[in-house]
């Protein structure tokens, strides 16, 4: 397997993507790390501008998936990286579209670099049929304006090395596109565009929506979703509002869930 998990090299990216007049203005990558959003957070808490500064483990030993749930993949097995964003210019109602957006680029990067049918979940999750192939944390670095992006992509994880058994890798589903360095380039150039466009509708524009809605494996399904307080709601999963929360339908009302655990449930009888 130490075969197919080279160094990423980030040559291309930094010649496409960052510096002067380009999308990204840093770009860093360490082996190893605890956790890439902790480390934009703390680096924004020292005094440093983050916005449009990216940073890529090889490795994190204490990545962190959403509800502060641990995740750990071995090293070079996927893509983990955060992006700083400010957001002074985008009223707060709108940077729940955050995560949203990314799921977007991820899904049209993966869709058009391996051809795997990507799906998203809400709120978070990239999935192909039922499993998770790649996970997303945004968190504001309050009081301040700025967010930070978190990003893990399974490239070559296996089943054994998996953290969850939903989980799943572009090795596991076998694809042959298992570049990492072709892939992390092809994830920044869409991510880019994604929020470019966000930033200038000051929210999610109508093609973003739009983009959403083709994407989404949760919108007109029937889905649980699990609150906090383990309060539970059921029902059909309808739409996306401004902020980026989840209308779902009851039956008895209509519900709009800003977080929670949703699980995709089987169509009752009839429908």
């Amino acid at each position: 397997m130490s075969s197919t998990r080279a160094r990423l090299d980030v040559t291309a990216v930094r010649r496409d993507l960052v510096g002067p007049n380009l999308p990204f203005h840093r770009l860093d990558v360490v082996q190893t790390t605890g956790s890439t959003n902790a480390d934009l957070l703390a680096r924004h808490a020292a005094g440093e501008d983050i916005d449009a500064a990216v940073l890529i483990a090889e490795h994190q030993s204490a990545g962190r998936g959403r509800n502060g749930r641990a995740w750990s993949t071995p090293p070079r097995s996927q893509i983990a990286l955060s992006v700083g964003i400010a957001a002074s210019g985008v009223p707060a109602t709108a940077w729940g579209w955050v995560p949203l957006l990314t799921g977007i680029a991820v899904v049209d990067a993966v869709r058009s670099t391996t051809g795997l049918d990507a799906k998203l979940k809400w709120p978070n999750d990239v999935l192909v049929g039922e499993r998770k192939l790649a996970g997303i944390l945004a968190e504001v670095a309050a009081p301040d304006p700025v967010i930070v992006l978190g990003l893990g992509l399974n490239v070559t994880m296996t089943a054994a090395e998996a953290p969850d058994p939903r989980a799943t890798s572009l090795l596991m589903l076998g694809s042959t596109m298992l570049d990492r360095s072709a892939l992390l380039g092809a994830v920044m150039a869409e991510l880019s565009v994604r929020i470019d466009r966000w930033r200038a509708a000051r929210g999610p524009d109508a093609l973003l929506v739009e983009d959403y809605r083709r994407l989404s494996s949760t919108l007109g399904t029937r889905v649980r979703a699990i609150l906090p307080g383990d309060r539970e709601i059921v029902g059909i999963a309808t739409d996306l509002d401004e902020s980026g929360q989840l209308s779902i339908d009851t039956g008895a009302q209509t519900v709009t869930v800003s977080a929670g655990d949703i699980t995709h449930l089987r169509p009752e009888r009839g429908q």
